[in-house]
């Protein structure tokens, strides 16, 4: 499991305001993209290589 102490969370530019589907990434670490639900900020983190994340982010970009 990554350490993701130190991580500054920031809420996804696509999340509503409305208490919907809110996804908060942290991407200040070295060598880790940190992953969560903003509804549960205690509960558990998704973590990505920085490569992976940007696949990631790249592909759903090309879907939209």
């Amino acid at each position: 499991m990554d350490d993701l102490t130190g991580a500054r969370w920031r809420k996804s530019t696509r999340s509503s305001s409305n208490g919907g589907a809110c996804v908060e990434v942290a991407d200040n670490l070295p060598g880790v993209v940190g992953v969560r639900d903003s509804k549960d900020v205690t509960g558990p983190a998704l973590t990505f290589v920085p490569v992976a994340w940007r696949a990631f982010v790249a592909h759903v970009a090309n879907r939209a």
